[in-house]
């Protein structure tokens, strides 16, 4: 059977189990639209969790900054598991205890003010959107290579998939769809893993093959792939490159923003108590865990089997560059997606693939799209067929899980948080679920729309949006559970000075905002302000939401005397609010 009709069945019948389990568990109230009727096993809300958090940035994108950037790209790893552990310990069980529908209603009820309430919307709109985009982008990747079909097309699908059972189903639709959608991305992921750890280093565990020795050599894997990157010109895979402030910060801004995320925090809305949010936090540690530990092995191999494709180590054609020609079929299919590139400028008719440091072939170009490289994988090592569809029907899966969690929670903040809380605080619950529904849609046509002209691979996308989420939601949600004396007016304007510095620092050096005759040009590291990057910048965006917040709040009148008792009783056991 030809890839292309495997990958049809295995896209297709994950796409319809989907829709199916959509249309049985459609949202009928409020309640099961926004939470998921509050009745979601631990263990299952876990899974779902897992699978909401691992978006096209973690299935698709980290693995492939991982093999391009080697020992840099960690601050995924460290940032994103860090940060879900923050949001464990520090906020999902108390935002839980308070028991409300959304991150937003929280901070207007915290702090007093629809104001307040207003600005939260305002930065929550503004992360998800920023995430959403790159979900986008990793779903038109997919559906491009795979379902041979343009970019813009295989994006239109996805919406429409989207639409179906997120705009139907809610909350409750969109739980029961991520825990199939967990299952299929989780096997997709580890499944080519083993097998290209088994063909590499004769290790079956990825984990423990990304430090074995090669098979037939005494040398370990690693130790060979800094070697071939050495060779060629490029930076060693295991050493660091950037400045150690840098790692820092973005570290930091990964762990905050995730603790930050509204999307992921709703999920702990979903439970029936307390309790069950603390043990769905352990769940979801588990089955994230599974593919973010085998995400750099993933990375390593696939960087390697890349090198090794264009430029073999051994066999009869050691030392000798790839000829055009001859170029394998994936390399051919990757080429009429345009994410994979090679113009022969020395006319030699092979692919001298280089870095900066190798001068010989400095004129010829090859352009990988990082976001390729996990797809791209199971081809680059001939993997059968099926594991490649399999492949595919899982990275599409991780982008259409996050994209409806994000999608939801923008169209609960539109619905609930504006429309019924301020706006309209007599609609019905009828007229706020149309509501509702009618926010999300304009939500997917926003989002495709940006999913078009994406302003980066998919995991740095994403890194932008927990950088505003860490700037903005993050302090507010801390000083409102920890913190008594930050008033409405603190927190407003912390909000607010957050995240506009983490704007304008965005837009400013990713060249989407430049004053002409300024000697700041945008994209160059040179010109960062202490060689911090655009999304990393979101940690010093939360330290000004915090120095305002508490500044502020110190010059103004202290909360009223029922807001602090609020704030005790959220954090004091057996204190249950409903």
């Amino acid at each position: 059977m030809s890839l292309q009709l495997m990958t049809y069945l295995v896209v297709g019948a994950t796409f319809a189990l989907y829709i199916f389990i959509a249309i049985k568990a459609r949202a009928a109230t409020t309640g099961e639209f926004y939470v998921a009727g509050k009745g979601v096993h631990p263990v299952l809300n876990g899974m779902a969790t897992g699978a909401d958090w691992m978006s096209a940035a973690s299935f698709i994108s980290m693995a492939g900054l991982i093999a391009f950037k080697g020992y840099d790209a960690s601050v995924f790893l460290m940032g994103w598991t860090g940060g879900y552990c923050l949001l464990a310990m520090l906020l999902a069980p108390y935002l839980r205890k308070y028991g409300k529908f959304t991150v937003p209603e929280f901070i207007g009820d915290r702090y007093y003010s629809n104001i307040a309430r207003v600005v939260a919307v305002i930065c929550l709109i503004t992360a998800s959107l920023t995430y959403v985009i790159g979900q986008m982008k990793g779903i038109g990747v997919a559906f491009s290579r795979f379902l041979e079909l343009p970019f813009e097309m295989g994006l239109l699908v996805g919406m429409i998939i989207v639409f179906i059972y997120a705009v139907l189903g809610g909350m409750k639709g969109v739980t029961y769809t991520q825990i199939a959608q967990y299952c299929v991305l989780i096997f997709a992921y580890t499944v080519p893993a083993i097998f290209i750890s088994l063909h590499l280093t004769g290790t079956v565990l990825p984990q423990l093959g990304l430090g074995a020795h090669m098979v037939g050599s005494d040398m370990f894997l690693l130790d060979k792939l800094d070697k071939t990157l050495v060779d060629l010109g490029f930076g060693a895979y295991t050493i660091q490159k950037g400045s150690t402030l840098n790692i820092f910060l973005y570290t930091l801004s990964l762990m905050i923003g995730t603790a930050g995320l509204p999307h992921v925090i709703t999920r702990f809305f979903t439970v029936p108590k307390v309790k069950d949010a603390r043990s769905s936090v352990g769940w979801s540690l588990v089955f994230i865990a599974i593919l973010y530990t085998t995400a750099p092995a993933v990375g390593a191999m696939a960087r390697l089997n890349l090198m090794e494709t264009i430029h073999p180590t051994t066999g009869p054609n050691a030392g000798q560059w790839l000829e055009y020609d001859k170029r394998p079929s994936w390399f051919k299919n990757w080429e009429k997606t345009g994410l994979l590139k090679f113009e022969d400028k020395n006319g030699d008719g092979r692919i001298q693939y280089v870095g900066k440091a190798n001068k010989e072939f400095k004129n010829e170009m090859v352009k990988v799209d990082r976001d390729i490289m996990v797809l791209a994988n199971p081809e680059i090592a001939n993997l059968p067929n099926w594991v490649i569809a399999l492949v595919a029907a899982g990275g599409i899966a991780a982008a259409l899980s996050t994209a409806a969690g994000l999608l939801l929670a923008i169209a609960s903040s539109i619905s609930h948080d504006l429309l019924k809380g301020i706006i309209a605080p007599n609609m019905s619950d009828k007229g706020e679920l149309l509501a509702s529904r009618i926010a999300m849609t304009g939500s997917i046509l926003v989002a495709g729309y940006f999913g078009l002209h994406p302003p980066g691979f998919a995991a740095q996308v994403v890194a932008l949006a927990f950088g505003l989420a860490a700037s903005s939601i993050f302090p507010a949600l801390m000083m409102g559970i920890f913190v008594k004396r930050v008033n409405n007016i603190g927190a407003v304007l912390g909000m607010l000075s957050g995240l506009g510095i983490t704007l304008v620092y965005i837009f400013w050096f990713k060249g989407w905002f430049f004053i002409p005759g300024t000697n700041m040009a945008p994209n160059n590291p040179a010109h960062w302000f202490l060689g911090i990057a655009p999304e990393a910048f979101g940690a010093v965006g939360a330290l000004v939401n915090f120095a305002v917040a508490y500044i502020v709040s110190g010059i103004t009148p202290a909360p009223p005397e029922h807001i602090q008792h609020l704030v005790e009783d959220i954090r004091v056991p057996g204190v249950v609010r409903r």
